[in-house]
């Protein structure tokens, strides 16, 4: 009975053969899958290598670019502060030139103002000593009667200055001697000094008399009088 029975054949040989190939094909896909993962990763990570080098190239390039940016904004803003101070400078130099330009010209017309004056005053002296000396003329008999009369004598301290001493005026003493100093600087005569001192509205009157009349005898006489008056 066990000679009649068929055969069992499962094909386990076959199944086995194709599971070693499968494993093989898989074990082969695994490893090939792998190697690409690998190399892939490898790259990935080159890349990004090169991506953070040029980064950090960019960066530099940025940070110099920001240096020589701020560079250049110092050194325009340096120029055109300069430029500032210089047109401030050319202002005040301008200033300074109007002003003494401005200056010479008053003094040129305090230049010819002055000059003027003194060509005025100067004409005037003259008129004056001409006059002084077209009267000296006629006076000289009248002063040395004068001198002689009112003990009076005359120096002459300076140019347009002379001075006038009396003596005899003191009864107890003859010899002191009061002394007066006139000017005849300007066309009107002026008493400057005296000694001792005499009140200077008496001695106002005497002058402008002697300016109105032009009698010297006259106002010699009278300051003699004054002098004697302060004795008194």
């Amino acid at each position: 009975m066990a000679d009649t029975l068929p055969s069992a054949n499962f094909g386990f040989d076959d199944l086995r053969d194709r599971m070693n190939k499968f494993t093989v094909k898989f074990d082969q896909f695994i490893a090939e899958g792998r190697k690409r993962v690998l190399e892939e990763r490898n790259k990935y990570r080159s890349h990004m290598a090169e991506l953070e080098e040029d980064q950090k190239m960019k960066q530099r390039g940025i940070e110099i670019l920001s240096q020589k940016s701020q560079s250049h904004a110092n050194t325009i803003a340096k120029e055109i502060a300069e430029n500032d101070d210089m047109h401030s400078a050319i202002a005040e130099i301008s200033s300074q030139r109007d002003e003494r330009a401005a200056q010479r010209d008053r003094l040129k017309g305090e230049i010819t103002s002055t000059q003027k004056s003194v060509a005025q005053r100067l004409d005037a002296q003259r008129k004056h000593a001409a006059d002084m000396d077209a009267q000296a003329k006629l006076n000289d008999p009248e002063l040395d009667f004068w001198v002689d009369y009112l003990c009076l004598r005359i120096e002459g301290i300076r140019e347009d200055h002379l001075k006038f001493i009396f003596t005899h005026v003191e009864e107890r003493d003859w010899n002191r001697e009061y002394w007066f100093e006139l000017s005849t600087m300007r066309p009107d005569y002026e008493v400057t000094h005296c000694k001792p001192q005499l009140d200077k509205e008496r001695i106002d009157i005497c002058v402008d008399r002697l300016n109105e009349s032009r009698d010297v005898g006259c106002f010699l006489k009278d300051m003699r009088e004054l002098f004697a008056e302060s004795v008194k």
